[in-house]
């Protein structure tokens, strides 16, 4: 009963928090803050942001110090900005083993590495929803691929990834019966699993494959981290709910004094997949490729996957107890501490990978959980943090030895020391802070500078709009002794994680646009002489091109109802931020918007006889209103020939009107 009046307790302190409003929001900022984030007008930021959408199912990209958003990246939601999700190339990138999704919860980003270093070439995504992982490339920041993750609900502990990108991760925050047997609910310590999935890339072109799943015990996967430096070939995720309980989980699962940190050797791993002792489990998953040669994307069908057991394995995977439901699992710039943050501790652990060794070497063990060594908390333990604040979640680093935690209940981040784990500073959020950033602040050379909190709620901070209010990311100097708040903004969705990265590793490397020579849609225009209508049967193809300022044909008759017209429009522009876009009156998806250089293609299915306008959506030149033109609608076996032009240029190709 102590246990739950100790939650309740903090529970309530949340309750009380959130709906308070918080004093003196207004003058923390201190005089200079202005001039260290004013960027001027023609100048860059000095870092790109990626922020993670939640909800919103994208990745949006802000520069900083100025907190300007540059960009939203259609990830894993359709956005009819761009028309990804509804062009016909784009839709297999939404494709999934249950059909095609429209939308996703984007909750954590991860930059590639090289040396323990960020490299500027992928970022990676994971979607909490239907699970699976995004690569998006940082030379054109367009989705490049996505790889689905069987076996595994709430795909959250992910995409985190090893010192040299060899494996991004995905970790199952619902476990669920392996293989969706039907199962009663009740029986989730009998048939309830969850997965840890090791996806190797490609270290040239960044192609994913799923190398391996482990298989754990059915418990809730929080966050991940991988080992560097010297714990480079282990991974740490965090867990919750290893009291496996299946309702009331806010109870239910708080039980235990101390759950775990699974450290998972998946060095070990590939030596045991090297020697066959993987078994191999039919499934069933979708493997999406985008091929900037065709401007399309390509659907695979995969079938499944290796998966190793640790209760077999008994050198693959151990258990550190950690209190109490730990969120954060986080790897020091070392590699030497393992920092975990239990939501509900009054404390924060930092374990040793030093000790972690030795203890495994002596057969430190405490006992088994479903037959994994549980390590002895003590032997593996470098020391706590003691009464640093209410409701740790994360910690990062910066390059002089310090770890900065966010708080959620207390609103805060609390700077302290790695060697001595006193606590050095403290500022206030506003408010209820989740995650927070340190440019660099996961891998083995931060950057620092700066550390970004990363809010839930902004009561009294923009102006008001409706019942729900803009959701924030906050920036504070972390140069001196003590962290000054700089700046705050609101952000799109909401931001549960962001990854930043020095603005001269991505921004020299960006590409400008398509070289229209090496188009090989199978459908490009190479030139307005090459313009035409084809029809086959009740399929017609208008091959279409758009350049400054008119579209080719701008005229098309002999389209009837029942038809379906698949609109192929190529931007003839070879000129940096020139795109054009096409729409058409009363279509039944988006608009495209289609890059210089770039094919892409809008299915139409007439619904009425008439006359439907088409027109370029994206302001282009002094004539951006007259590129326009129309589309003639007739009745079924209407004897209108199929007619196509611009100005004064008509061609009638011999074909027969639709019967």
């Amino acid at each position: 009963m102590k246990r739950f009046l100790g939650l309740f307790c903090i529970l309530g302190a949340v309750a009380s928090i959130q709906g308070c409003k918080m004093k003196n929001a207004g003058s923390v900022v201190e005089g200079d803050a202005a001039s260290k984030v004013y960027v001027a007008p023609g100048k860059y930021d000095e870092l790109y942001n990626f922020v993670s959408g939640g909800f919103n199912g994208q990745v949006s990209v802000y520069g900083l110090p100025s907190g300007r958003l540059l960009k939203i990246i259609p990830v894993f939601s359709v956005n009819p900005e761009s028309g990804y999700g509804y062009s016909e190339e784009s839709k297999p990138m939404l494709t999934t083993s249950q059909g095609f999704v429209p939308w996703d919860d984007q909750h954590h980003l991860a930059l590639s590495q090289t040396n323990g270093e960020q490299d500027g070439r992928w970022l990676f995504a994971n979607a909490n929803n239907s699970p699976r992982i995004a690569r998006i490339d940082l030379k054109s920041f367009r989705t490049a691929e996505i790889l689905e993750i069987p076996n595994s609900a709430g795909n959250h502990s992910s995409p985190f990834i090893t010192e040299n990108t060899e494996y991004t991760i995905a970790g199952t925050r619902f476990s669920v019966p392996v293989g969706n047997e039907d199962v009663p609910v009740s029986s989730f310590k009998d048939n309830f699993k969850s997965t840890a999935s090791f996806i190797s890339i490609d270290k040239e072109s960044g192609r994913m494959k799923i190398a391996f799943q482990i298989i754990l015990p059915g418990m809730d996967l929080d966050l991940s981290r991988a080992g560097k430096g010297p714990s480079h070939g282990w991974f740490f995720f965090s867990t919750y709910n290893t009291e496996q309980a299946h309702t009331l989980l806010e109870v239910n699962a708080s039980k235990k004094d101390k759950d775990y940190i699974v450290a998972v050797n998946w060095k070990k791993a590939e030596e045991y997949v090297k020697a066959g002792k993987g078994k191999k489990l039919k499934t069933s998953y979708v493997h999406n490729v985008w091929n900037e040669e065709t401007h399309s994307a390509v659907s695979t069908k995969e079938t499944e996957v290796i998966t190793l057991d640790p209760a077999e394995l008994k050198d693959l995977v151990y258990m550190i107890p950690c209190p109490k439901s730990p969120h954060g699992c986080d790897v020091d710039p070392s590699g030497e501490y393992i920092v975990g943050s239990g939501k509900l501790a009054a404390l924060i652990p930092v374990f040793s990978f030093s000790k972690l060794q030795d203890a495994i070497s002596k057969k430190q063990f405490e006992g088994e959980y479903h037959n994994i060594p549980v390590l002895d908390y003590t032997k593996v333990l470098y020391g706590e943090v003691q009464k640093p604040g209410l409701g740790p979640l994360h910690t990062e680093f910066d390059d002089k030895g310090n770890a900065y935690t966010s708080f959620f209940i207390s609103s805060e981040i609390v700077k302290w020391n790695l060697k001595d784990l006193k606590i050095l500073d403290r500022v206030p959020t506003f408010y209820s802070i989740g995650h927070l950033m340190v440019p660099g602040g996961d891998t083995r050379k931060p950057y620092g500078k700066y550390v970004m909190a990363y809010n839930k709620i902004t009561k009294d901070r923009y102006l008001p709009t409706g019942p729900e209010l803009a959701q924030s990311a906050q920036l504070y100097s972390i140069e001196g002794d003590k962290m000054k708040l700089l700046l705050d903004f609101p952000t799109v969705g909401e931001p549960h994680y962001a990854q930043a990265i020095p603005a001269e590793k991505v921004r020299d490397k960006s590409i400008k646009i398509f070289d229209i020579f090496k188009n090989k849609n199978p459908y490009v225009t190479m030139g307005e002489k090459n313009a035409k209508v084809t029809r086959k049967g009740n399929r017609v193809d208008v091959y279409m091109t758009a350049i400054r300022s008119h579209l080719n044909p701008d005229n098309i008759e002999g389209v009837f109802l029942g038809d379906t017209v698949y609109f192929h429009v190529t931007n003839l522009e070879q000129d940096w931020d020139i795109p054009h876009g096409f729409a058409i009156k009363h279509a039944a998806s988006a608009e495209l918007l289609i890059m210089p250089g770039e094919t892409a293609t809008l299915k139409y299915v007439p619904t009425r006889v008439g006359i439907v306008p088409f027109y370029c959506t994206d302001f282009c030149s002094a004539l951006h209103q007259e590129m326009q033109g129309y589309l003639r609608v007739s009745p079924r076996g209407a004897k209108v020939p199929l007619k196509f032009g611009i100005g004064e240029s008509v061609s009638a190709p011999t074909v027969a009107a639709a019967k």
